[in-house]
C-alpha cells in the first residue's frame, strides 16, 4: 500500500510539473493541490489499514466502510478547500492532477 501513496506522490509531481511548464506557476500550484487531495486521503486511509493490521481483532468491515466513507469525505472537503483558498485556480490542472494520482495504480499493474 506504500508503494502505492508513493506512486501516487511520484505522478502528481510529475503532472505538476508538466502543468507548470507548458502553463505556468498556476498550474503548477493547480495540479499540485489537485495531486494532493487523492494523496493526502489515500495515505491516512492506508496508515488506519496498517496500524489497524498491526492490532488483531480489530479490523472488521465495518472499519473498511468507514474508512472509505472518511477518505471520499476529505477528498470532497480538500478539493473544496483547494478552490477556495487558491484564488488563481486552473481547473485543467487540478482535475488533470487529481485524475492522474487517482488512476496512478494502473502503473502498478504492468510492473510485473
Amino acid at each position: 500500500m506504500l508503494r502505492l501513496i508513493l506512486i501516487q506522490l511520484v505522478a502528481t509531481l510529475a503532472t505538476a510539473m508538466l502543468a507548470g511548464l507548458i502553463a505556468g506557476t498556476h498550474a503548477f500550484v493547480s495540479a499540485l493541490l489537485g495531486g494532493l487531495c487523492c494523496v493526502v486521503p489515500n495515505g491516512l486511509f492506508a496508515l488506519r489499514l496498517f496500524i489497524g493490521a498491526q492490532r488483531p481483532g480489530t479490523l472488521n468491515p465495518m472499519t473498511f466502510f468507514f474508512g472509505e466513507f472518511t477518505k471520499i469525505a476529505m477528498t470532497v472537503a480538500l478539493l473544496a478547500l483547494a478552490v477556495w483558498w487558491y484564488r488563481d485556480l486552473n481547473w485543467l490542472a487540478l482535475i488533470a492532477a487529481f485524475i492522474v494520482a487517482l488512476k496512478s495504480y494502473i502503473i502498478l499493474l504492468f510492473r510485473h
